[in-house]
């Protein structure tokens, strides 16, 4: 297999008649969705390029799957936006990317000529109807290779200029591989796909469908506001695979949805994305069956997706942390200190990863990416580029790796190196506590706390965390939200707090 391109096809031959996808709108099998995506790059490659962004500026849909793909075809690469994030974002990508065409549905085309999107701006109707031009597609496989790019991900910018993550063939068909063959992802796989399609975390559900001949099913996304009708969907679909991020699990536990409603089809139970709190994971635990796997997964989008893994094996208290455990096959992961050499056991440092996994860079930002896209200071004889994470973890007594936050979120407070992720994880473990977030008050020195759960009291807190934290690490303020906000991607919105407290939280 050289392209991902190679992956589909075998796989469409293989289960020619079989569902590809289906959501609330669309059901599509391998052949057809096969025959829409190459027409869609006949009619993008009238632009007789290569390697150049391509925008699909749609909903999460069968479509949008095949207008990503038949990007790719077209022998460019896609850049899925999401059409509810800010305008100055969108425009502040758009800067950057420049992109060849723009593909929409009816739902974003109004919302695209408002943004100034250009002239190439094409529906997904009128570039899908004029159909199939083997020749040009052919022409255009001859001279595609594995590190030609697939996709770019934008992911957040400490400048609040987003970066685009540039991923190939070769990395994704890599990364996939594990994936399928550590979670058991073959044709009777049916996934519930809760992740955006811009969101790192869909490139594996929806690039191990491709590769295996399983069936993704998109979950309306308003389901998540309203667990017992998500697992009645859930049900009535057959869904046996999940890979969600924490907070969608952390909803049907917090509610307890799980007390009087089974879910007896699901058996994998996968999730990355931020922290699972302990505490909703064991409850997760207690009322699926016995077989059910489980595994914390941890990556940044610039590792294709994922570059460590825990398969849950054993009981851990409301308090402890999940490990994010070990390296993928094929995939290396090292921890470096302040002096850029190997961290020892128990000491904290920065996760580095090298191997196939690797993302190219960031698109149009040549600057960042040599920030962290750097020569592996351990290897000194021959060129080797490694990624620096900013994640800061450290190796327990059993050798896994263990989270233990950013290291922008590392703070000094009162004379000492505290890790806010540490303070946030004794916390979840608070009976009644449904989520919660700390940020830094850096004028006032001060540790801030937000949360939401059922009837929660700063008492409930403090006596909750005072065998579980030091004093220099309790919380100096806490506020309680009916519910945390969230950023688009699923996670705990770190900036919305620090901005909610700026406006009016301060006295």
């Amino acid at each position: 297999m050289i392209t991902v391109l190679d992956c589909l096809e075998s796989t469409a031959l293989k289960f020619a008649d079989n569902i590809m996808c289906e959501d609330a709108n669309k059901k599509i099998t391998y052949t057809d969705f096969v025959k829409n995506a190459k027409a869609i790059g006949s009619f993008l490659c009238k632009y007789a390029t290569a390697r150049q962004p391509v925008a699909v500026f749609m909903d999460n849909s069968v479509e949008a799957w095949e207008a990503m793909m038949g990007v790719v075809y077209s022998g460019n690469f896609y850049v899925v936006i999401d059409a509810l994030m800010p305008i100055e974002r969108i425009k502040n990508i758009l800067t950057t990317l420049k992109p060849l065409a723009v593909i929409v549905d009816n739902k974003c085309e109004n919302q695209a000529a408002k943004l100034g999107m250009g002239q190439n701006v094409y529906s997904y109707a009128e570039i899908v109807q004029p159909g199939l031009d083997a020749d040009k597609i052919q022409a255009v496989r001859k001279r595609m290779i594995d590190t030609d790019p697939v996709y770019a991900l934008f992911t957040s910018g400490s400048t609040g200029v987003p970066k685009g993550t540039v991923l190939t063939h070769l990395s994704v068909i890599k990364y996939i591989q594990w994936y399928a063959e550590t979670f058991h992802i073959n044709e009777e796989t049916v996934f519930g796909s809760q992740t955006p399609f811009y969101f790192s975390m869909s490139v594996s559900t929806m690039f191990s469908t491709i590769y295996t001949g399983a069936k993704l099913v998109v979950i309306p996304k308003q389901l998540f506001s309203f667990p017992v009708k998500l697992i009645e969907f859930m049900n009535e679909a057959k869904i046996n695979t999940i890979y969600w991020v924490p907070s969608a699990m952390n909803m049907i536990a917090n509610f307890k949805a799980l007390d009087n409603h089974q879910l007896p089809f699901l058996k994998t139970v996968l999730f990355a994305g931020e922290a699972m709190p302990t505490k909703q994971l064991n409850y997760w635990r207690q009322h699926l069956s016995a077989d059910t796997m489980y595994a914390n997964l941890f990556g940044p989008t610039e590792t294709t997706d994922i570059a460590t893994y825990y398969v849950i094996d054993r009981e851990f208290r409301d308090d402890e942390p999940i490990p994010i455990g070990f390296a993928c096959s094929n995939c290396d992961v090292f921890v470096l200190n302040d002096n850029d050499t190997l961290a020892s056991i128990d000491e904290e440092g920065e996760l580095c990863v090298r191997g196939s996994f690797l993302a190219s860079g960031y698109y149009n930002n040549l600057e960042k990416t040599k920030e962290v896209f750097v020569q592996n200071p351990l290897n000194t004889h021959y060129p080797e580029i490694i990624y620096k994470t900013g994640d800061l973890v450290k190796y327990n007594d059993r050798g896994e790796l263990i989270y233990i936050t950013r290291k922008d979120f590392q703070i000094k407070h009162q004379g000492y190196r505290i890790e806010l992720g540490e303070i946030e994880t004794a916390v979840s473990a608070v009976e009644g506590v449904y989520e919660c977030g700390c940020i830094y008050d850096l004028d006032k020195h001060l540790i801030v706390l937000y949360c939401s759960g059922k009837n929660l009291t700063s008492k409930d807190i403090l006596l909750g965390v005072r065998d579980r934290l030091p004093k220099y690490m309790i919380p100096n303020k806490m506020f309680f939200l009916e519910n945390m906000p969230h950023n688009a991607n699923g996670k705990i919105d770190k900036k919305l707090l620090q901005k909610i407290y700026q406006n009016g939280n301060k006295k």
